[in-house]
């Protein structure tokens, strides 16, 4: 048994909460001190820039970032970043293998982040100090706009592995930060069994703001949803992390716990950020770096999958990276609400993994997969495992509302967005596991792995 494990299982509670406590207001402080007020102010006062004046902004962070890793990174030496259209794609696997030429740091220098390895091996990058609390900067202008500060109580889903199965049977599903008033919850054990654990703490703890996972949190929503239940407080906004966020993750979890969702998407790696406004648009963020949207044949579109390059990853340089997701444009003509002169996206689409390969009806993304369980009772999850191109697995977690009705309701939403061509089993399991981040995956395209 790891150290880590040990100390989890066999601390008293009040002994890990002072640990979490500590821990927690340590990296606090490395986060949000040096240039941390910096960038707060710089993002504040960036939101009202005229058009000029924001295109100059992003020219001089972009030529600041490639003159600092040409000088300091051994793999960009030789680059020419006059149009980088021109440049090669960065891979995943080339941070794997050449993490040492890549990066312009050592790790005792900075800060190090690692992947939570959702579709292949986990990957660690390096953060310069100033690097981290730039992104922190930036997200906690992001939350202030929608009311968050750091003290106001916050219960948090991520994949933080921090509770034991002993914990649960004792119906003690988090651990609490008291100082900063952050309650740390368990993604790995919610399920049927664990419900009134989470539920109860929730009520008694009465959060103002809910941060991480969407898929967590929905899924207890949805649990509560079926028993008909509502928090006996407001929360005042969900803040979602890591995950794509589904249409129907806004309407239960905005039903359940009575808060607005507000979205944002960024990377464990360093990608620059896309944020949702006052109006309900996602924006990319020009002054974080720069969004490239490709068809497969890496001609640029409209709609498609993603290669980023991050202003704010001087320790690890990101450029023309090949992330996993995909997004779709908005409109250039599109004006949105808030006034924002930032770029809009119209949908994040989530890794470019996330789909089933239809022979009759090619890629079945996941917003259409999720949407088969609408006017199906029962369903409390799922998850769609392809390994063969003529047939699905589907295990399927339920409660005594599901039926063979219900079951025949389910198949046929499947059939119909899959085609008839592919084979449906379905599976009713207890429990469907979380990745070993602590997310969960409704779909899990194997073919070819």
């Amino acid at each position: 048994m790891k150290l880590k494990e040990i100390f989890i299982n066999y601390s008293p509670e009040p002994i890990l909460n002072l640990s979490i406590t500590i821990y927690n207001t340590y990296m606090y402080k490395i986060r949000h001190s040096n240039e941390y007020g910096y960038y707060r102010n710089y993002y504040k006062n960036a939101d009202n820039l005229n058009k000029i004046d924001l295109q100059t902004e992003i020219e001089k962070k972009k030529s600041k970032f490639f003159e600092y890793i040409k000088t300091h990174s051994s793999w960009y030496k030789y680059y020419n970043f006059e149009n980088i259209s021109l440049m090669n794609v960065l891979n995943k696997q080339d941070i794997l293998n050449h993490l040492n030429e890549i990066k312009t740091i050592n790790e005792k220098d900075g800060l190090v982040s690692l992947t939570g390895g959702t579709t292949g091996a986990s990957m660690k990058v390096i953060y310069t100090k100033s690097d981290m609390q730039e992104r922190f900067a930036i997200l906690d202008h992001f939350r202030a706009r929608h009311g968050y500060e750091l003290g106001k109580k916050t219960a948090w889903f991520s994949g933080k592995n921090l509770i034991s199965d002993k914990d649960i049977k004792k119906g003690i599903c988090s651990h609490y930060d008291f100082i900063n008033k952050i309650r740390f919850y368990s993604t790995f054990h919610i399920n049927e069994r664990s419900f009134d654990t989470y539920w109860k703490s929730l009520n008694s703890f009465k959060p103002e703001f809910i941060v991480g996972f969407p898929s967590s949190v929905y899924e207890l929503c949805k649990m509560a949803d079926s028993k008909e239940l509502h928090l006996t407080h407001k929360v005042k906004v969900f803040f979602p992390t890591a995950e794509t966020v589904l249409p129907e993750h806004r309407e239960v979890i905005n039903r359940v716990m009575g808060c607005k969702l507000v979205d944002q998407y960024a990377s464990s790696e360093g990608a620059p950020f896309i944020l949702e406004c006052e109006a309900g648009n996602m924006h990319i963020h020009p002054l974080t770096g720069i969004f490239e949207v490709v068809n497969e044949d890496m001609q640029p579109a409209q709609e498609g999958e993603i290669l980023v390059t991050s202003f704010i990853t001087h320790g690890t340089p990101l450029v023309r990276y090949r992330i996993g997701d995909r997004i779709k444009l908005g409109s250039n003509s599109q004006i949105c609400d808030c006034g924002s002169l930032f770029p809009i996206v119209e949908k994040i689409e989530g890794r470019s993994t996330d789909y089933i390969l239809s022979p009759t009806h090619g890629k079945v993304n996941l917003g259409n997969i999720s949407n088969s369980t609408k006017n199906v009772n029962g369903i409390i999850k799922f998850q769609v495992i392809q390994n063969f191109l003529d047939r699905v697995q589907v295990l399927i977690v339920t409660n005594d509302r599901f039926n063979i009705i219900e079951q025949d309701k389910f198949v046929a939403a499947l059939q119909e967005r899959l085609g008839l061509q592919i084979d449906i089993s379905i599976e009713n399991v207890n429990d469907i596991p979380t990745e070993k981040s602590g997310k969960f995956r409704i779909v899990k395209n194997l073919l070819g792995k």
